[in-house]
Formats: C-alpha cells, sequence, structure tokens
C-alpha cells in the first residue's frame, strides 16, 4: 500500500470515453472524479508486445492528464486514471476502423473466430508521482457471420469508434458467441483490476 494513503482528494479519468466514465461511476466512490481526456500520443513501438502496448499507452495517458494538472496549479492530491485498450487477432492491433469499409473487413476476419482484448491500467499519484501500471487479457469467440449480418450491424453506426469494431456492451454483443475473462476489460476498464489498484491507493469501492 502506498504512502498517500487517506489524502487523495480526487480521481481524474485521463479518457474521453463515455465506457470508462459510466464504468467509473458505476463504482460509486465517495471521492469527487474530474474528466481530463488527453491528446496523448498514442504511437507504439512495433516491438512491443500487446501487453506492453496497452501498459505504455496507459501510462502516458496518465502522464499527459497529470502535466495538464500541474499546468493549472491544482492543490491537493489527485490519483490520475489512464486505460488504453485494444484488440489482437493473430499477432495483430485491430485499431478503430477508419471507414464503414474498414468495420466490415475487421468484422469479416473476427467472424467465426477467437481474439484477444488487451486493456492496460496505470494509477498515477499527482503528489507523489507513484505509478502502479498493470494490465488484463480476455479472450472472445466471435459467432459466424454472413456478410449481411455484418454489413446490417455496421450500418447501425455502433462500430465506428470502437478498436475492433464492435462494442461488446451495445448490439455487438449479439455477435459475441462467448468470452474468457473480465468482461468489463473487453468493454474498456476491467473494474476487478482497477478496485485492486485503487486499493493499494487507499480508496475503497466498498
Amino acid at each position: 500500500m502506498h504512502s498517500e494513503l487517506n489524502t487523495i482528494g480526487q480521481l481524474v479519468l485521463a479518457s474521453s470515453s463515455p465506457r470508462r466514465q459510466e464504468l467509473v461511476a458505476s463504482l460509486d466512490l465517495s471521492l469527487p472524479v474530474r474528466i481530463l481526456s488527453t491528446d496523448a500520443d498514442e504511437s507504439a513501438d512495433p516491438s512491443w508486445s500487446p501487453s506492453e502496448m496497452v501498459e505504455q499507452l496507459a501510462l502516458r495517458k496518465a502522464e499527459a492528464a497529470l502535466e495538464r494538472l500541474r499546468q493549472e496549479g491544482i492543490d491537493g492530491t489527485s490519483l490520475v486514471i489512464g486505460a488504453d485498450t485494444i484488440v489482437v487477432l493473430d499477432g495483430e492491433v485491430l485499431g478503430k476502423p477508419v471507414d464503414v469499409q474498414d468495420a466490415i473487413a475487421t468484422l469479416r476476419r473476427l467472424q467465426g473466430r477467437e481474439h484477444e482484448v488487451y486493456t492496460g491500467v496505470c494509477c498515477l499519484s499527482s503528489e507523489s508521482g507513484v505509478r502502479d501500471v498493470r494490465h488484463r487479457r480476455t479472450r472472445v469467440w466471435m459467432k459466424p457471420m454472413p456478410i449481411e449480418r455484418i454489413e446490417r450491424y455496421v450500418a447501425t453506426g455502433e462500430p465506428m469508434d470502437k478498436a475492433g469494431s464492435y462494442a461488446i456492451q451495445g448490439l455487438g454483443a449479439t455477435n459475441v458467441e462467448r468470452i474468457e475473462g473480465c468482461y468489463f476489460n473487453v468493454v474498456g476498464l476491467p473494474l476487478s483490476l482497477l478496485s485492486d489498484m485503487l486499493a493499494d491507493f487507499g480508496i475503497s469501492v466498498y
């Protein structure tokens, strides 16, 4: 457990993702939560493994948010949370689709197969600079889907801002056969892992 026990005045979520914001809100923490999205560099070293990639990008987002806090001259101790999620198929990272055709092509690759979702989480103290960076991996199996079904799903618009071109918490759930691991990891923030990390900073979920 870290030394800033009981001194943290607010949580800062370094993310513009509505899904991550909803998940943090679902914890119903006694601390105020501030949303502070950043323009952190999301380029990745080609030599990084998927777990290294999400951990490094989560750390980078948290550090960018902390820098903004310091520029604002905020008093008190904040705990900054950064997160990054990727979808991996056959060792290749599948990002957000660039257009409708890209989304269709991605889902055609995923259908009937297993892929992996990695989310990295970073908790960073504004006072001490202590950081904790971890990740979770979930295996996901997609149903076999004919092209007509894929096109109808893409036409809903849901896949267009999602890594891997689907949302397991939305209509995309109907295309998922099963998962092995944390469901919330696929949504974008593994709550079981986050609660353990918060506990190490003296923040109890309940």
